[in-house]
């Protein structure tokens, strides 16, 4: 093989017992498990949003990040309307292969690729954000084998674009307990997406980390809309209102029985064109729509939301504290008004 087997990584199990969890934070991670379970469920009518940078570049900035976000989340009407769940994302998918892809390969974005370094960096950087503010977060399986690593703190999954298709995410998904996101291919074929979740509410028996394993099927397995590129390489929306009537419809006349049907949308990406400011106007047009049609008022549990502390997106080399370093995103100052205007829109809906 053309592989350079460079040394063995330490096993999710020694990483964990290297830097425990310990009962404190574990009872919040459960407590913080249970109240996005009940929205999924259909129990509680708070709102969910999923929110931060495009990718966790720096421990400082990201817990800066998430201790503002935490104050943010004590305002009586925000406490009262959404649950916050920040977006960790240590692995970055690259379209072409190249480039930076998160901190798991570089905890230091200049340097070389270094996987154990990285594996520690993200575990760490997860139980601060726990620690010091509560929050049990959001991180994309880009690597279903890497997600026991993280597997005690996160309370939120997302499987991208470029990996709903595979049988591996699937059946990873249909074994863990907390709910995962299933994006819309880059296609944009909603089939492809609803196969992937139906996969996901199954049970499975297949090789996980070297073992034989059974799961029992993730019943909170649910859509995240992010929009499609077409064949030209054109970004195409689809968080409008006729496409959310199109996923309820889906959802409904499926053959296949889907428990809590539900759906997450991605107000970035190709929703966006990554046009970063225009995912205020688009959390507030699926608001609108939720409003309008109690079917989607009752399908959309929340919003996924690019935000970090500066506007925009900045190369490596500027070094600029709080600015992506990959796809650009909304700044701390109109994060704190939308999230305070989201919640303020949530108060006076009619469904």
């Amino acid at each position: 093989m053309n592989l350079t087997f460079k040394r063995k990584l330490p096993t999710p199990l020694e990483v964990k017992q290297m830097f425990p969890l310990d009962e404190e934070l574990r009872k919040i991670k459960e407590e913080n498990d249970k109240e996005i379970k009940a929205i999924f469920e259909g129990k509680s009518d708070k709102f969910l949003l999923i929110i931060g940078p495009c990718s966790a570049d720096r421990e400082d900035a990201v817990l800066d990040y998430c201790k503002r976000l935490r104050k943010v989340q004590e305002d009586e009407q925000v406490k009262k309307e959404l649950f916050i769940v920040p977006r960790i994302y240590t692995n970055k998918p690259r379209t072409i292969g190249v480039g930076y892809k998160g901190m798991l390969h570089q905890p230091d974005p200049t340097s070389d690729p270094d996987m154990l370094k990285g594996i520690i960096a993200i575990r760490e950087m997860h139980m601060r954000v726990l620690k010091e503010t509560g929050f049990s977060c959001a991180d994309e399986m880009l690597y279903p084998d890497n997600h026991r690593y993280l597997s005690d703190l996160l309370s939120y999954v997302a499987v991208g674009a470029r990996s709903v298709e595979d049988q591996f995410h699937r059946l990873t998904a249909s074994g863990i307990e907390i709910p995962v996101g299933m994006k819309n291919p880059t296609s944009g074929d909603m089939n492809v997406m609803l196969n992937s979740i139906y996969a996901a509410q199954q049970s499975h028996t297949f090789i996980y980390r070297g073992w034989e394993t059974t799961s029992q099927g993730n019943p909170l397995s649910h859509a995240i809309l992010r929009g499609y590129v077409d064949e030209e390489g054109s970004s195409h929306p689809n968080y409008h209102y006729e496409d959310l009537i199109h996923l309820v419809d889906l959802y409904d006349s499926s053959k296949n029985h889907f428990v809590n049907p539900a759906c997450i949308v991605d107000t970035n990406h190709s929703n966006s064109n990554k046009q970063y400011l225009e995912q205020v106007r688009i959390a507030k047009e699926v608001l609108h729509s939720m409003n309008h049609n109690e079917k989607i008022g009752k399908i959309v549990k929340g919003l996924m939301i690019e935000s970090y502390i500066e506007d925009g997106c900045q190369k490596i080399t500027e070094n600029v504290y709080g600015k992506s370093i990959t796809d650009p995103c909304l700044g701390w100052e109109k994060t704190e008004k939308l999230i305070k205007d989201i919640a303020a829109i949530r108060q006076n809906k009619n469904y």
